[in-house]
């Protein structure tokens, strides 16, 4: 049995929890935009504070790798990866979408039969998406899909589906089928890590920590600013 520390900035929501034996027992989160560079690690100061807790306390060190956003992702990587070398706890990465499908499965429990598909914003129609079955098998691989009217007909065809996650809530009217349920307000957060990192702290599922990148899925594109100053 392991005491973790857990990381999820994958998103537009900014989360860290310590677990023992795979239940949170301190938890820190915020939604507010762009505050993942400035909270992380106030939180983690806060709930290692709370519990009396030492980093060297620690036996891992958990993070969502993506997909999701390019910034939460960094920031986050960037922080366990940084305990992992001041503490020397091994590091655990897990997939951000798996780590949707163990929150909603928590929370609704699983039917037999169903497929859940937790959706993350990407651009435009796009989303990062991936299928796993009620039993947690994947039945789609983890994507960027551009998200039009027939893009899961032949998953919705012979099955319920169970969509979630902020590339639901964007692509809602698209998905207007007599097979989908759409569930709101699931987004990942540490607390939803936490049964997963025990789990892979007894695989020993660890990462390397020189040389783990997040799961960014696809490469960077910067934008062009909108405002041009002229001096």
């Amino acid at each position: 049995m392991a005491l973790i520390l857990n990381i999820e900035t994958a998103t537009a929501l900014c989360s860290a929890a310590l677990s023992r034996n795979g239940k949170v027992i301190s938890q820190r989160e915020s939604t507010e935009e762009k505050s993942h560079a400035g909270s992380l690690t106030v939180f983690i100061e806060e709930i290692l504070r709370e519990t009396n807790t030492g980093v060297e306390d620690l036996n891992a060190i958990a993070v969502g790798k993506g997909p999701g956003s390019y910034t939460g992702l960094r920031i986050g990587v960037s922080v366990a990866k940084g305990l992992c070398y001041g503490s020397g706890a091994p590091l655990i990465a897990i997939n951000t979408l798996e780590i949707m499908y163990a929150q909603v499965i928590a929370d609704i429990g699983s039917t037999a039969g169903y497929y859940y598909c937790p959706m993350i914003d990407a651009r435009r129609m796009e989303v990062y998406s991936e299928i796993y079955d009620n039993e947690g098998n994947e039945v789609d691989a983890v994507a960027a899909k551009i998200i039009d009217e027939t893009t899961f007909i032949p998953f919705l065809t012979n099955h319920k589906v169970v969509f979630f996650g902020s590339g639901m809530e964007k692509c809602r009217h698209i998905l207007q089928h007599q097979n989908a349920i759409l569930i709101d307000n699931i987004h990942p957060h540490s607390g939803a890590l936490a049964s997963l990192s025990e789990k892979y702290f007894q695989q020993s599922r660890f990462e390397n920590v020189a040389y783990f990148e997040p799961f960014y899925l696809k490469d960077f594109i910067a934008t062009v600013p909108k405002k041009v100053l002229h001096i």
